[in-house]
């Protein structure tokens, strides 16, 4: 038989070291188990970030590298030759700004004095006629102007429309009294074509939407009237 000569305050205060060792081994085990927990937290992250990083640089490589084929493409359209072309002689087209109707001399116009306000034409289509004198001003400021005179398809009309909206620096509208069923006009320039896959379409939109014909490049086509 053993006794434990310990007297009770001294089993209590063994209990309480012992309890208080198990305590310490507990705490360090959590900590190791956070610390371990915060590391691998940490490598995810940087692994994140760094594979999020490398696609963002792959990103923009390939959306550089597209708007860079895209200007090519565009370069190669508006080398090639408008057929049937209609050109006017820039210094015959006075720029004054006027408070009343111009006549002019071609329909749909393509340049000559015009009203002070332009007609918005960031890619904007009217349903009705607009004033010749607001589109003259929108055609200085370097837009294309699609106008169809009611004997186009609606289908050639529509895919027209969609390629408006999809290309700042233009605008179409109705226009009673022109000659072709399409036409496409900028400032000194104008062609008929047959039809919305008439290649003369594209190549004229490369050649003259902020083309080199533009007497007041960078000027705005918003913040205008609407018709």
């Amino acid at each position: 038989m053993s006794f434990d000569h310990r007297t009770p305050m001294d089993q209590t205060r063994g209990t309480d070291r012992a309890r208080d060792r198990r305590n310490r081994v507990v705490a360090i085990g959590l900590s190791a188990v956070v610390v371990a927990g915060l590391l691998g937290f940490g490598t995810y992250m940087l692994l994140e970030k760094s594979e999020a990083k490398e696609n963002d640089g792959a990103s923009r490589a390939q959306d550089g590298k597209q708007t860079e084929q895209t200007e090519q493409e565009r370069k190669k359209l508006a080398a090639e030759p408008i057929a049937d072309e209609r050109t006017w002689d820039a210094k015959t087209l006075t720029r004054h700004h006027v408070g009343t109707d111009v006549k002019y001399p071609m329909k749909p116009p393509v340049g000559g004095n015009h009203n002070p306000a332009w007609l918005n034409c960031d890619g904007v289509v009217y349903e009705k006629a607009v004033p010749d004198v607001n589109a003259v001003h929108a055609l200085e400021h370097g837009a294309v102007w699609v106008t169809h005179n009611g004997k186009a398809s609606p289908d050639d009309i529509g895919r027209l429309a969609s390629r408006v909206r999809s290309t700042p620096f233009s605008l179409m509208s109705p226009y009673e009294g022109q000659a072709g069923a399409i036409m496409l006009s900028a400032w000194g320039k104008q062609v008929t074509v047959d039809g919305a896959d008439d290649p003369r379409v594209a190549r004229f939109f490369a050649r003259y939407v902020q083309g080199a014909q533009t007497p007041e490049p960078g000027a705005p086509c918003t913040g205008g009237i609407d018709g």
